[in-house]
């Protein structure tokens, strides 16, 4: 399943209510799972960004629809990148190469 990497931010609805992160990121799981997504993992960070997730979702599409309706809920922002493992850089360094 294709891998996302979400750089997040909280808004400043999301600083002020930074009591509730905890019950927000399960929120964002169980949304996740409900389209067909899995989040993988989430870390508080300090420094450019306030969280980042590890995401794994079926496609483009369904991926851009959960952090759609994840930014929608008003307490981050996020710039998500789509991340390759080992074997799908393999394959397309070969693809590449032809």
């Amino acid at each position: 399943m294709p891998t996302y990497i979400s750089l997040l931010n909280w808004t400043d609805q999301g600083i002020r209510a930074y009591e509730d992160t905890m019950k927000r990121a399960e929120t964002f799981a169980a949304s996740l799972e409900e389209m067909g997504a899995r989040l993988v993992d989430l870390f508080w960070t300090v420094g450019q960004y306030d969280l980042v997730g590890i995401i794994e979702a079926p496609d483009d599409e369904t991926a851009a629809a959960a952090l759609l309706r994840n930014g929608g809920a008003g307490s981050v922002r996020s710039t998500t990148l789509r991340a390759f493992g080992r074997d799908e850089i393999s394959q397309i360094v070969t693809k590449a190469k032809g």
